[in-house]
């Protein structure tokens, strides 16, 4: 007689797993006897009657290690490798497969549950140290139920499989005259039909454990999520709370200047020093001060070479570093500036320029006229067709935007071509570039226009239209605005769009755009190529740069929202302005950062590399610009004038959120004029269905152009093979109309360039051989 024994490892028996009268081999003399079976947990246990299972249990054996065979239609017998052996005798044979069949499942069951053991014994310490045992024992419970309710299903499917081709054996055995074939096939398919109620069962309790295992998850990751909220909730305020005792400790431990004489002026350089020590450390006391803030400006330094060298060779390879750089506002130099014969001086060359040069209004400002009657104000309401996004963009993550079929409902009835025309909305600030006579400060007026191309970006998250091969776009607002301007798509793969534009000031820019465009599931992001251009005939400065990266967050779910972020150098090529550069640093959005969003930075800097200018504020309001009064190109502490707006954005309409959020310009870029090229995106039939909201039609007219398009691109490449197979050259491919494709002055690159024939065109109405693009 033996108690019943737990293995290490098991759980304590629960409810049986089967249970039941069998016949259990004892010994010669007694043979078989009657034995009541409990099977539970990997353990076969037996009692001699029902009532002795609260207190004596006559023997155990466990199914890890056991073998499972079948001596006849009604004996089984268990084996754990000889110390243990049970021979058991069901009523019949039915009762015995029955079993057979539970037995086999517990084995099953029971190496699974010794595997899981093994695991997390390995695992106990790390999993111990990184959660609750709460959460670890739930998560191991269900991972250990998942996987002996699915080692259950390979067992049942095993027996299935075993009995359904004995059972496949007996039938055909059926054509063989033996009587006793009839009760042969009627056993087997009793055993098959056993085996499958086994595997269904299996089946039915693994969905139930995996049902009540996902409603627990589904818990357990709500729960997370709410911990994830309340966290975040925590951080902020822990942010703002160490924010104001940074401001508290900065404004009692700021000693208090006095005295006079030269003690006064000490204590001056004094502080100076203190402050910069304090920003070191990682302390920003000057950060109390709204006028004061810190870029990270590139700088050159030249490594120095080894010791005993001459002082001719000691000069290195020159290495780009950054350097963080504290300006801090000089108010009485700024004040004092204001006054004196220096001011007087710099206010009557202002004047002189100011009478050379005017300085146009803003598009609010002016009534402009097209045609004899007043420009638009506004463009039709924006209908509201649901559509899901995501029922487009499913199949398209990872390929390129400018291949991906989007319908109208996404778009704004706008080409890029007009898209990129906004640039110009506040091209006052190039008017007052152009009264400049110091290229620092030109600079600083060109680095604050790049920053007003991105104003409209922070509300305007609808897409334009691509632009077809040889689309056109004029936009003549110098009657009104001081400039004018001609864009071109002079390439579909990849595409590209040319643009010249100059204004009556004495400026002129030009820029060859194209980008790379992928969507990545949550968010769509746009990295230009391509440069732009500004020219100053007069004298003669000229500054290239390239726009900086844009990110449309939320494209699946949520509200879509744009961000503007990465680094801008204005560099200039040409004139006194050769060798000034403006590092612009637009900083990305951040949930925790203290500073305002879409804020922009920046600093301007001579040849010899000292700060002349900085600038700050946000792309999309306001820009300020100061000069730098005292600096060096190894000082990392500069004094600033006063700062001056060189940049506010207008108020947009009222009501323009429904009109896709134009601008008054923007309303105005797609109104109809007379006498404007065949190929002008005015012109184009799906883009003016849209602004009528007949979208249903604007969407089929969209696939029409796109297939006229691509119709005129295989007929491009067939003619080009046959003239292959002939040997004689092949048809030229399409080319630009307004711009030709050479190397710039100064420049060893090839871009597209104004060749200043289309408004002497469109003034004699004498156009080209256009191509038929709609």
């Amino acid at each position: 007689m033996s108690d019943v024994i737990v293995p290490k490892g098991q759980p304590v028996p629960g409810e049986p797993e089967k249970k039941g009268w069998l016949f259990k081999w004892t010994n010669y003399l007694k043979g078989y006897q009657r034995r009541w079976f409990v099977l539970s947990n990997g353990l076969l246990s037996y009692y001699r009657n029902q009532a002795e299972m609260a207190h004596t249990c006559r023997g155990t054996i466990s199914l890890l290690g056991a073998l499972i065979h079948t001596a006849d239609s009604c004996t089984f017998v268990i084996s754990n490798g000889g110390t243990q052996t049970f021979h058991i005798r069901a009523h019949d044979e039915v009762e015995r497969q029955s079993w057979v069949t539970a037995l086999e499942l517990a084995k099953a069951k029971a190496i699974a549950q010794e595997s899981d053991d093994d695991e997390d014994q390995m695992t106990s310490g790390p999993v111990a140290a990184g959660g609750t045992d709460g959460e670890g024992e739930d998560a191991g419970g269900i991972a250990r139920e998942l996987a002996a309710r699915f080692h259950d299903l390979r067992t049942c499917s095993e027996l299935v499989a075993r009995h359904g081709a004995a059972l496949q054996r007996s039938l055909v055995d059926l054509e063989i005259p033996p009587t006793d074939t009839t009760k042969q096939v009627s056993e087997r398919a009793t055993l098959f039909r056993i085996s499958c109620n086994a595997m269904m069962n299996a089946c039915s309790e693994f969905m139930g454990a995996a049902a009540a295992s996902s409603a627990r998850m589904s818990r357990a990751l709500q729960h997370e999520r709410d911990q994830k909220m309340r966290l975040q909730e925590v951080v902020e305020q822990l942010a703002r709370q160490h924010d104001n005792l940074e401001k508290t400790v900065t404004a009692r431990s700021t000693p208090h200047t006095g005295g006079n004489g030269s003690g006064q002026g000490n204590d001056t350089e004094d502080e100076d020093h203190e402050f910069f020590d304090a920003m070191e450390e990682g302390v920003s006391s000057a950060m109390e001060d709204k006028t004061s803030f810190v870029i990270k400006v590139p700088v050159n330094r030249k490594n120095k070479a080894k010791g005993g060298e001459s002082s001719d060779e000691s000069e290195g390879e020159t290495v780009t570093e950054t350097q963080q750089v504290i300006f801090v506002e000089d108010k009485e130099r700024a004040e004092s500036t204001m006054g004196g014969a220096e001011a007087a001086a710099v206010s009557k060359s202002e004047d002189k320029e100011q009478q050379d040069i005017k300085i146009w209004p803003h598009v609010s400002q002016t009534t402009g006229a097209v045609d004899g009657r007043p420009r638009r104000t506004r463009v039709p309401d924006k209908p509201n067709y649901p559509l899901s996004l995501w029922s487009i963009m499913k199949n398209c993550i990872g390929k390129e935007l400018s291949k991906i079929p989007i319908p109208v409902n996404f778009s704004e009835p706008l080409s890029m071509l007009q898209r990129l025309t906004e640039d110009y909305e506040y091209s006052s600030i190039l008017d007052q570039a152009a009264t400049c006579a110091d290229p620092a400060q030109q600079l600083a007026y060109v680095a604050a226009f790049t920053v007003s191309s991105y104003a409209t970006t922070a509300c305007r998250t609808t897409k334009p239209f691509n632009p077809l091969l040889g689309e056109t776009y004029e936009c003549d607002r110098m009657a009104d605005l001081g400039w004018r301007s001609i864009s071109e798509q002079v390439s579909h793969h990849p595409p590209m769009v040319a643009q010249f534009c100059e204004g009556a000031a004495g400026w002129q820019c030009w820029q060859e755009f194209t980008m790379t465009t992928k969507f990545r599931g949550k968010y769509l992001q746009v990295v230009p190529l391509g440069g732009a251009f500004a020219h100053f005939p007069a004298s003669g400065n000229k500054y290239t740069w390239r726009k900086v990266t844009t990110t449309v967050h939320n494209i699946i779910v949520g509200k879509l929202w744009v961000d503007n972020h990465g680094d801008m150098d204005i560099v200039g090529e040409a004139g006194p302005a050769a060798g000034y550069v403006a590092h612009l640093k637009y900083l990305p959005y951040g949930y925790f950062s203290k500073d305002t969003q879409r804020k922009v930075t920046g600093v301007i800097k001579d040849p010899q590399g000292v700060p002349r200018y900085v600038l700050q504020g946000h792309w999309d309001s306001r820009v300020e610009i100061a000069a730098v009064t005292s600096a060096s190109p190894d000082n990392t502490v500069c004094k600033t004038g006063k700062f001056v707006l060189a940049w506010e954005r207008v108020p947009a309409p009222p009501d323009s959120d429904k009109w896709y959020n134009f601008t008054l310009l923007a309303a105005q870029l797609n109104e109809p004029e007379p006498g404007v090229a065949p190929t002008d995106s005015r012109l184009r039939p799906d883009q003016r269905l849209m602004e009528e909201g007949l979208w249903d039609e604007a969407n089929t007219e969209k696939l029409r152009l796109e297939e006229k398009q691509r119709v005129a691109r295989r007929e491009l490449e067939a003619a080009a093979e046959a003239a292959a197979a002939r040997h004689v050259s092949p048809p030229p491919p399409p080319a630009p109309i307004w711009f030709t494709r050479q190397a710039a002055p100064g420049q060893p690159l090839l871009r597209h360039l104004y060749n200043d024939r289309y408004w002497d065109c469109k003034r004699r109405q004498d156009w080209p051989a256009l191509p038929d693009i709609f």
